[in-house]
Formats: C-alpha cells, sequence, structure tokens
C-alpha cells in the first residue's frame, strides 16, 4: 500500500497535470513509486490498472456513487489499447439498476452524470507485453459533443425500456450502437433479484452499462484528428 495517499487535484488544470507526468510510464514503475506490488497479469486482478491510476492521479471517490475525483465532477477510466492504436475491449461504466430504480430521464441518470466529463488514461495492453512494462499513453479530457450525447441517449432509452416492461433476459451484448448491457460479476455464481416480464421477481445475474470499442475509438480519433 502507499505510504501517503495523494490529495485529490483541486482542477482540471492540476488533474491533467499529474495525468502528462504519468503518459510514457510504465506500471511497474508508478506501482514501485507508490510501494504497491504489481501483479503479474490481470487474470485475478482485473481492476488492477484502474486502481492503480486512481491512486497515481488522487481520486478520492473510493466507493462512493461519484465521479472518481469529486471536486471537481471527473471521472477516470483506462482504456487497453493494441498495437494497432484501438481499444481492445468494451469500457465498464457502472451497474444497471435491477431493482426499478432506473432513473426515468437520461439527463438524472447516473450513467449521464458518469459520462459528463471524463478523463480517459489508454495503457498498453498487448498480452505478450509484461504488465509491469505496459505504458501509460497521453491523457484525453473529454466531454460527448452533440452527436455522442445523442447516440447515447438513444441507446440507453431502448435498453431501459427493455429493463422496464420486464425483458432483462432478452437483452443481448448485441444490442446498442455505442452502449451496451453485459453480464457484471466475478462468475456466473453470482446473483441478484429483477423484475420480470408478469411483473413477478425473477433471479438473473448483475449487468453493466458498457462503452462499445468502436465508440471509444472514435473518441480517440477525434482528439488525434483536432
Amino acid at each position: 500500500m502507499p505510504v501517503t495517499k495523494l490529495s485529490a487535484p483541486q482542477s482540471e488544470a492540476e488533474l491533467m497535470q499529474r495525468a502528462n507526468l504519468l503518459a510514457g510510464r510504465a506500471l511497474g514503475d508508478i506501482a514501485a513509486q507508490l510501494q504497491i506490488a504489481a501483479p503479474e497479469n490481470l487474470r485475478r486482478h482485473k481492476g488492477w490498472v484502474g486502481q492503480l491510476l486512481e491512486l497515481a492521479l488522487g481520486a478520492d471517490a473510493d466507493s462512493l456513487p461519484e465521479p472518481d475525483f469529486r471536486s471537481i465532477g471527473v471521472e477516470l477510466k483506462t482504456l487497453p489499447i493494441g498495437r494497432d492504436g484501438k481499444p481492445r475491449e468494451s469500457t465498464y461504466v457502472c451497474t444497471v439498476p435491477l431493482d426499478g430504480r432506473l432513473e426515468p430521464e437520461w439527463g438524472e441518470s447516473w450513467l449521464c452524470r458518469k459520462l459528463s466529463r471524463v478523463l480517459w488514461l489508454p495503457v498498453e495492453a498487448e498480452p505478450d507485453l509484461p504488465l509491469s512494462l505496459r505504458r501509460v499513453g497521453c491523457p484525453l479530457l473529454w466531454s460527448p459533443n452533440d452527436d455522442e450525447a445523442e447516440a447515447l441517449r438513444l441507446d440507453w432509452e431502448e435498453l431501459g425500456e427493455m429493463i422496464r416492461i420486464g425483458e432483462l433476459e432478452s437483452i443481448t451484448a448485441r444490442m446498442g450502437t455505442v452502449l451496451q448491457i453485459r453480464p457484471k460479476a466475478a462468475n456466473s455464481r453470482v446473483t441478484c433479484e429483477s423484475v420480470g416480464a408478469d411483473g413477478e421477481v425473477i433471479t438473473t445475474h448483475p449487468r453493466g452499462f458498457y462503452l462499445r470499442p468502436t465508440f471509444t475509438h472514435s473518441i480517440l480519433q477525434r482528439y488525434t484528428l483536432s
């Protein structure tokens, strides 16, 4: 564990200054500076990279339902990148409320709030590259433009309506243009309760909202070309 916890950044400029200092550095180097042991791989430590970079940047939300950097309202998302410069997987955003508490309006949703301001940190993620040698890329501070926000809203409304009318089990990862719903659990034995098509309580698996790799790749391209 780190000897001291870095104080939270008090402005976007301060956050970006810290993030730029991480660019080009290897994860093992960052972990050593924070006195954290780096695992050999991520098979049993899937969230380790994000947790490491949260500590390195001074994120202060912990497990609270707030943006990672609370005082400035910025969420941190790491983006595993292949040698081709494209994201290697979907990006988890937040859990899907299955207890009837899904917000009625997109603008009021926790998903919308989390995506209103995001610090993207690309990280090398080729399987043959040792975890400790994988480097952090240049940071991007992003808010959805009009087209991106509209695409997110449309997917959220379509998928949300299916949840509300009890069609959760009919939702597949193929649905949604930029947003998808996928199981979110450590293993298939983890279950929770939801509402079925006839209003009955059913047992199902936790779900999460994820951004498609094509969407996050388009974000990278927009900043690279701007």
